[in-house]
């Protein structure tokens, strides 16, 4: 079976999440619609940020996933990336620290979304 995984994030603000979002990923997304838009991640896997199935998300509520960005370089790399991503401004909830699968950080988008940063396997 071939088939494709699609990350969804509910956001607020479509437009603005993919400008947060593509500055994180240093990429473009691949297709735009006013609430829909999704960044094409390699074969077989897509992130899309779609606002307007519920109303006033809010970054107080409590979350139960996260996105996962899967970086190479090692823990140094990590760390500069965390320092990049402080000094952007995004929400950190976690700063670096050594799990049982290495080295790792913890992030939120603008609408209370995690985004863990770990190692490529």
């Amino acid at each position: 079976m071939t088939a494709s995984i699609v990350t969804i994030v509910y956001v607020n603000d479509a437009p603005a999440s993919a400008r947060f979002y593509g500055d994180l990923l240093d990429m473009s997304p691949s297709f735009e619609t006013p609430g829909y838009i999704a960044f094409d991640l390699g074969p077989g896997a897509d992130l899309a940020l779609w606002s307007g199935q519920f109303e006033n998300l809010s970054s107080a509520v409590p979350r139960t996933s996260e996105i996962c960005l899967a970086v190479g370089g090692g823990p140094g790399r990590l760390d500069e990336l965390f320092e990049e991503w402080k000094a952007k401004g995004v929400t950190i909830l976690r700063a670096p620290s050594d799990a049982g699968f290495g080295r790792t950080f913890l992030a939120a988008d603008p609408d209370g979304n995690r985004i863990r940063v770990a190692p490529q396997d």
